[in-house]
């Protein structure tokens, strides 16, 4: 007797649940249509800009740079340390010594200055704001 009840309620609660289920899926919209439009998690101007908004990263560079067994130096001062890594928005790679020459490298490319460059921590309005904080 008390065997039947309680398969019964179990049933009851099954079914309910199965009831409740569906009536859930009712209201999700159909496929096809529109999802209804959700504002972004940060307003814009909360947000970081993404490197393609940048026009280039640059990134302090304070030890000899070696590429392919050879230290590189500047070709007009000779220097060959304390660069300034400039990663520009076409995939180019300029280096800036302390004397201020500016030469392109044709040895690196935006991965390496990716897997070699931190977190961007400031972004700068011009080139020379950016050189300022650098210390250059």
């Amino acid at each position: 007797m008390f065997g039947r009840r309680r398969a019964r309620r179990e049933f009851l609660d099954a079914q309910q649940a199965g009831n409740a289920m569906l009536r859930t899926l009712d209201a999700l919209p159909a496929p096809g249509t529109p999802a209804p439009e959700v504002p972004d998690f940060l307003p814009a101007d909360l947000r970081a800009p993404t490197r393609q908004d940048m026009a280039g990263l640059m990134m302090p560079y304070n030890q000899p740079l070696v590429l392919n067994g050879e230290i590189r130096s500047c070709p007009t001062c000779g220097a060959y340390r304390d660069w300034i890594i400039f990663a520009m928005r076409d995939d180019s790679v300029w280096l800036r010594c302390r004397g201020g020459h500016e030469t392109p490298e044709y040895g690196l490319d935006a991965a390496w200055v990716n897997r070699n460059s931190g977190p961007v921590d400031k972004v700068h309005s011009s080139l020379d704001e950016g050189l300022r904080h650098l210390g250059h």
